[in-house]
């Protein structure tokens, strides 16, 4: 079997509905879905857009190949054996819509917009939440972290805890795009092009009859590239003293080394003492990374204690998402094709979080003029024009009484083409691209909006149409 086709990267739920609409004569109907996440993760102010390249790449090579109508082949559904005999020449031929990678997104705004025939469009939902969901929501952590730290050095170190291989060097990925400045994990950097570093490993240390051994070796191996783990045994009686005698050696054959790494411990203490005791020294320029199951709490409470920090190695708690494991965005549909047009169509929930807003829609984040920042996000339906100097009413969606009016605004649209009739249109930019891209999202919005703790809550709206026609297909609905 082939591992890397993910044509089958699929609910079986998504071929079953395939199937009916192929014996109901229906698979060339048009449909229309977005994918929109309900709450924001980690109680955080804002959410960080990735997953795109993930979803072109996996868009420009769905195939049903031999291997996977075998298979189908098997499954209790019987489906026609003409059935699989269409799904041979199965192509995405649609429009695909999504906001660029790095952008600050928020809850309940479209991040993709699926234009295309039912068949197609019902394929593909469970892969793009999939890449999204996770992407996302690494990137979000990754830049919570740097909000804590943002002048150190951040370094992604979570390959060995991730949820299997393409997680990590994904997760990778998204963690460079919001700000993280390196990976441990060498395929990713061959991958993407983001900068590895390492240090070596207690084993090292362990494989040596003393500290100073192992580190004159690991030096004379490595002379431009040593940062050494000094938590072995003794970090202040013996780790520190060997580091410094190396760093000394290495200073008498004209070198430089980068930095001492704490992997254990009271990581405040040990790297004050530490940094009193390299600058007494003489090794002011010998820098201190620190490990151990970090995040951004622990980043922010050790940087108020004064902790002596340069580096931040984060693993486990980044890649995993450690305290919320999973975004939860969905994938739903918003308008069919009916007599030749598309009609809204909306999802109504008992949870009044879950009822869908209805209708092909676009989204545009607001400028002001004056400030230069984003004074919420506008989701209009497609038809309606916004035309700079006209004043607009931004309506609170769930408190239709709360809402503000704007005059002097540029209206930035959101959603950029990436796939039309099929053939991908959008030019991915490399990554360095993302990350400044991304820096200058984060220059839109106000501290207070990307703070960690308590942070203002940003408007999304909805237009005074958009939101009237929820309403009447929630009474249409409801009886």
């Amino acid at each position: 079997m082939s591992y890397d086709n993910l044509t089958l990267h699929t609910d079986k739920y998504q071929i079953n509905m395939m199937y009916a609409h192929w014996i109901q004569g229906s698979k060339d109907d048009g449909a229309v879905f977005e994918v929109f996440f309900r709450k924001l993760p980690f109680g955080n102010g804002y959410a960080v857009f990735a997953g795109l390249e993930r979803v072109v790449n996996y868009i420009r090579s769905l195939r049903f190949g031999e291997e996977e109508i075998s298979y189908l082949r098997t499954q209790e559904e019987s489906y026609e054996e003409a059935f699989l005999e269409e799904l041979r020449s199965f192509r995405f031929t649609g429009q695909l819509d999504a906001v660029p990678e790095g952008t600050v997104v928020f809850p309940n705004e479209p991040l993709i917009r699926v234009e295309a025939r039912v068949f197609e469009a019902h394929l593909i939902e469970t892969a793009l939440l999939n890449f999204v969901n996770y992407q996302t929501l690494i990137a979000t952590k990754a830049s919570r972290i740097r909000q804590v730290a943002p002048g150190d050095g951040l370094l992604e170190f979570g390959s060995r805890r991730a949820q299997e291989a393409d997680a990590a060097v994904w997760g990778a990925r998204a963690a460079y795009i919001a700000g993280f400045h390196a990976t441990s994990n060498l395929r990713a950097g061959m991958l993407f092009g983001i900068p590895t570093k390492g240090t070596h490993a207690h084993a090292w240390v362990q494989g040596h009859d003393t500290e100073d051994e192992a580190f004159r070796k690991y030096a004379e191996a490595l002379p431009d590239q040593v940062t050494l783990l000094v938590d072995t045994y003794d970090t202040l009686k013996s780790g520190v003293p060997a580091a410094i005698r190396t760093a000394k050696l290495l200073e008498s054959k004209g070198k430089r080394m980068n930095a001492i790494r704490l992997d254990s411990g009271d990581l405040t203490y040990l790297s004050r003492t530490a940094r009193q005791m390299l600058d007494d020294a003489g090794l002011s320029y010998v820098q201190i990374v620190a490990s151990n199951d970090l995040d951004e709490n622990i980043i922010f409470n050790l940087k108020a204690q004064g902790a002596k920090i340069d580096t931040w190695g984060v693993g486990t708690q980044l890649i995993t998402a450690g305290d919320q494991p999973s975004l939860g965005g969905v994938y739903k549909l918003v308008a069919r094709e009916k007599g030749g047009q598309y009609v809204p169509v909306i999802k109504i929930s008992g949870n009044p979080e879950k009822v869908t807003t209805p209708g092909f829609k676009s989204v545009y984040r607001i400028i002001s003029r004056e400030t230069g920042k984003a004074e919420g996000d506008y989701i209009a339906l497609r038809h309606e024009k916004l035309n700079a100097g006209e004043p607009i009413k931004l309506i609170d969606p769930v408190h239709s009484y709360i809402y503000k009016n704007i005059a002097d605004y540029d209206a930035i649209a959101l959603l950029q083409p990436i796939f039309q009739a099929g053939e991908l249109v959008y030019a991915l930019p490399d990554l360095s691209t993302i990350r400044q891209y991304h820096e200058q999202q984060l220059g839109l919005f106000w501290p207070e909006q990307l703070r960690k703790l308590n942070p203002e809550q940003y408007r999304v709206n909805l237009s005074a149409e958009a939101w009237q026609l929820k309403m009447d297909l929630i009474h249409k609905m409801r009886g």
